[in-house]
This record gives C-alpha cells, structure tokens and sequence, in this order.
C-alpha cells in the first residue's frame, strides 16, 4: 500500500515527559497510534503497544527505532553542554531511516544572534533540519508560564529582566500540546498544510517579571521582582557549582526578556487549535482547565 493511501505512522519523542508525555496521550484518547520513543521502556505508559528505545546521540539504535516511521514530533532534548551534537545526530538517523516530516519544538528568536544562548543551540538545529532533505513544521515556544512561577526564590524572582521592560509572551505547556496535537492530526490526515511552516507559540499578553509576581501575589502567593546586574546574577547564582554553559542559560533568561526578544506575541495558538491561549492567571487558577 502506498504512503498516498494508508495512515503516515507517527513516531514522538519525549514521550515520558510534559510536553511528549501529553502529546501521546491526547493522540491515544484520539484513537491515533503512534510510536513511543523512550530512553527507558518501563516508563512508557501502559497502554503503549509501539514503544522504541533509543537516545538521541545513538545513531546505531535511533534508525533503527525510527525505521518505517513517516511523522516524527521531535522535542527538544534537555538543556545539557552536547545538546546541538545529540540533536544533529537524531536528524541524521531520522533522515537515514526514511523518516519525510519532523515538528520540531524550537524556541521563540532561535538563532545565531538569540540573547538567550540555549535559542542559539535551537537556531542551529532548524539549520540543520533544513539541510536534511526532510520537511518540517517549527514550533517555536516561548518560555512556558508553567516555569514563570519556578523562577521565584522564597517569594522574590531575581535577576536582570528590567522591572519594566522587554516582557516575555509566555505560552503554557497546554496550549503547546494541543497546537502540536492538532498539527499531528492534520498530517495523520494527509494533509500538507503545515510543511515548511513555522509557528511561534505565545500566550495572549506579554509579561515582564514585575507582572508575574503581582499575578502570583494576587493569585495567594506574595511574591517580589528584585532586578539584578548582569554581575550581581551570576555572583548569586555561583554557589550553585554549575557549569559555565548552564549558568549562561540561566542568567540570559533574564536578559533575554530585558532585550525584548521574546515579547511577541501571535495568534499562532488560536489558529491552530481554535482557542485563545491560556493567561498565567487562568493556567494558575484552573480558570480554563
């Protein structure tokens, strides 16, 4: 049977986690098969009957994992000093596998020139996808309101986001994972809607730091924006041992909503799943759960 007449087979990665994790779940409940590809086969969930077990960097077990797939939703591996090399190398083996169309979850800005260096990382990986021969789709996320919360420290976020300036069109994981589902089944459909296009996946408002701890007090949790130098946060932060690479993404989260390369704000999540994306306010309240 052709590939012009039968269901693509979709392959998802992540599948243990937030965003992966939920994208398998919504296509399940959905009635759409997919294939699993985890790094350790006894978290997979259990009604999966199609899981792989593959690491990004394997290009020994990843092929063959991705063998026969045509659909591949690709989520970007965690934050790490090797991550470019682990993602390079699973394009290669999705290419090498026959593998005709990834979605790849990027980052809001990714490129070369992106204040926040991990967009860097995300910018190179859109480069090297589009030299594989393969199509795609981009989601390109802003941070997630989910994390906003995580950044307050004993009631105070820290950093040098300007009390003001910049902002940050944060998106929730929710609103993510629905966009992404909806991509899915509408290529599962055989639908070519999507190919070459990049989304940027935002919530309704742009926040600057200030804003989010008078939402999280408002919310019951009393909370405080405290702006930093650039040398004040990473003095602050040094206690923490962590590598250079790491302490450099932590640091330029903040200066990344300073420079206002994140405050964009688009109707990419209302087009795609016809519904206006979630507020912090509503995401923390359940007010449209």
């Amino acid at each position: 049977m052709s590939t012009a007449t039968r269901t693509p087979v979709i392959a998802i990665t992540g599948a243990t986690g937030h965003v992966g994790g939920a994208v398998a779940t919504r296509l399940h409940d959905a009635g759409l098969a997919a294939r699993l590809i985890v790094r350790d086969a006894t978290r997979a969930p259990a009604w999966a009957d199609d899981v792989a077990v593959t690491s990004y960097g394997d290009r020994q077990a990843a092929p063959v994992a991705l063998t026969g797939v045509d659909v591949l939703f690709m989520v970007s591996a965690a934050e790490s000093a090797d991550r470019l090399e682990q993602h390079r190398a699973f394009i290669d083996s999705a290419a090498q596998a026959g593998v005709r169309h990834v979605i790849y979850t990027s980052f809001v800005g990714a490129g070369p020139d992106s204040v926040f260096t991990f967009g860097r990382t995300h910018g190179a990986t859109e480069a090297h996808l589009a030299a594989s021969g393969m199509t795609a789709t981009i989601l390109r996320d802003s941070f997630y309101l989910d994390f906003l919360p995580e950044l307050a420290v004993d009631g105070v976020i820290s950093g040098p986001a300007g009390p003001t300036g910049g902002g940050v069109g944060a998106v929730a994981r929710a609103d993510v994972v629905r966009s992404a589902s909806a991509v899915l089944n509408d290529l599962a459909a055989g639908s070519g809607a999507h190919d070459g296009a990049i989304y940027t996946m935002t919530g309704p408002e742009a926040l600057s730091l200030t804003d989010v701890a008078r939402i999280l007090t408002e919310l019951g949790s009393p909370t405080t924006y405290r702006e930093e130098s650039i040398e004040q946060a990473y003095a602050s932060r040094a206690h923490y041992g962590a590598p250079a690479w790491e302490v450099d993404g932590w640091v330029s989260t903040y200066t990344a909503i300073a420079s206002g390369q994140l405050a964009a704000v688009t109707d990419d999540v209302l087009r795609l799943t016809g519904r206006e994306p979630l507020s912090l306010a509503e995401l923390l309240s359940g007010a449209r759960a």
